[in-house]
């Protein structure tokens, strides 16, 4: 992913986002022969897609042109051919800016809207600096930059951490992730504790036994055998077969900061 207007403060390219959004949005509008767009946008509001010097780059690099109408902040810029046409009345339309959501949320109230979603932010996890750095790590990792839906779901979830460059393993952190995990068990080598309660694991990567016995001590670390002198760890392959080990669990001091993605 090499977006043409770069990226902000993480692995989020906004810019070129909105115009693909917008660009797809016009698709079908021509597929379904309708007559304009509308979006929610508020000049001002977020810092790359949303800026009266940006905005309009959506515009133009969407192919969407001036049948994209932004309600919102429709008098902060020129009239659109909805507007033009008389289809829309500009004198209804709005003139919010800023990053304020206020303005948006007395709206709502005037019309009666009580139960819509957190109005700031937090949709894209792309503006996430841990996120990114897992979706860094799993480019780096494989060498090039593509992915399933699957690797995107499990970099949300569990702790992610990389002793060695030929794998990395994912641990779950709660009850509610061991279950999502369980869900991937066909898919990848997995670890649980069987002495004591603890994490489920999963391993992304081509492993020997001496890697195997590694992720089988980290996943005694993080459950409840962690001061335990022994614990014993269930290995199950994809197909299905199983080995037992006998571990002592990592102390903390022996996993170093720079494992953890």
């Amino acid at each position: 992913m090499n977006p043409r207007h770069g990226y902000g403060a993480n692995l989020n390219p906004c810019l070129d986002c909105k115009g693909f959004m917008v660009r797809k949005a016009h698709e079908w509008m021509l597929a379904h022969d309708f007559d304009f767009i509308i979006t929610g946008e508020v000049m001002g509001q977020r810092p790359m897609s949303q800026r009266r010097d940006t905005m309009p780059v959506v515009a133009r690099e969407s192919g969407a042109g001036d049948t994209l109408l932004r309600p919102l902040c429709a008098k902060h810029l020129p009239p659109t051919l909805p507007e033009r046409e008389g289809w829309v009345d500009r004198e209804a339309l709005h003139d919010f800016s800023g990053r304020s959501r206020k303005p948006q949320m007395a709206l709502a109230e005037h019309y009666g809207f009580e139960d819509y979603a957190q109005p700031a932010g937090g949709c894209c996890f792309l503006t996430d600096r841990r996120y990114s750095a897992k979706l860094t790590d799993l480019w780096q990792a494989r060498g090039r930059r593509d992915y399933e839906i699957d690797d995107i779901m499990l970099l949300k979830v569990g702790r992610h951490l990389r002793p060695r460059p030929n794998f990395k393993i994912i641990v779950a952190r709660e009850e509610g992730e061991n279950r999502f995990l369980e869900g991937y068990r066909r898919n990848f080598v997995h670890l649980q504790a069987l002495s004591h309660t603890g994490p489920l694991t999963l391993i992304d990567g081509q492993v020997d036994d001496d890697d195997l016995l590694l992720a089988a001590r980290l996943t005694a670390r993080f459950g409840h055998g962690r001061d335990a002198e022994s614990v014993r760890v269930e290995v199950r392959s994809v197909d299905g077969a199983a080995r037992i080990l006998d571990v002592a669990p990592l102390t903390a001091d022996e996993i170093p900061a720079q494992w953890y993605v």
